[in-house]
């Protein structure tokens, strides 16, 4: 698998990965879709991101009912809520156990999320902020069920990257606003980029993000 860009079927998952070339020390990153996304949607963004990480792109854990996949474990009505989640980030801890290279450890990784996969990232930095090292939100939302980590400011050592769309019409700015306020209250320090597009990342946002992750 070293050198190698390449999907792969792992128990459950389908998963796009590819493994770093030459010796370590190497990280590892997910790459989380949003909904109706699959383990290509992410993609774009892997040439972007340092040489020496390990990426792992998998596929949501559900079917949608417009095609593609979720990180719910069935379609909920509304916004999911933390709870909602439970299920995709035990999978996503075992999938990442299951990673073995000689160069690296998965006892903290870093995490990419769009929109839904970028709640999904939020709600596993809360819950287990031991486990995510650097994280980076894209056209996302926190959900509902999340006000205790926020108060227990569990987040004092994290450096957290956020982008929006000013005119995204599908997660509203404010919402953008409320995940940044959100983050600090529980402690982060947030690297936050908002520009005028839609629900996409921007070029100038693109830019800051490749900053983040190559600090």
């Amino acid at each position: 698998m070293i050198d190698k860009t390449s999907i792969i079927n792992l128990d459950d998952w389908t998963v796009r990965q590819r493994f770093p070339e030459g010796a370590g020390p190497q990280r590892l990153i997910l790459l989380i879709h949003g909904w109706t996304g699959d383990e290509n949607s992410m993609w774009i963004f892997a040439p972007r991101l340092p040489s020496n990480y390990v990426i792992l792109s998998p596929r949501g854990i559900s079917d949608t009912p417009l095609g593609g996949f979720s990180w719910e474990e069935k379609d909920v009505a509304g916004w999911p809520t933390a709870d909602n989640f439970q299920d995709a980030i035990g999978a996503l801890f075992d999938l990442v156990a299951s990673v073995q290279h000689p160069e690296l450890s998965t006892d903290q990784f870093d995490v990419m999320g769009f929109s839904q996969g970028a709640a999904l990232a939020y709600t596993m930095l809360l819950l287990h902020p031991e486990r995510i090292n650097k994280l980076a939100g894209i056209s996302g939302f926190l959900p509902e069920g999340l006000g205790e980590q926020i108060k227990d400011r569990r987040l004092l050592d994290k450096k957290i990257f956020v982008a929006h769309g000013r005119r995204d019409d599908m997660v509203s700015i404010d919402r953008a606003r409320s995940v940044l306020r959100d983050l600090k209250s529980a402690g982060s320090e947030v690297i936050y980029c908002e520009e005028d597009v839609g629900h996409k990342l921007s070029a100038g946002c693109f830019r800051a993000m490749d900053d983040y992750f190559s600090d």
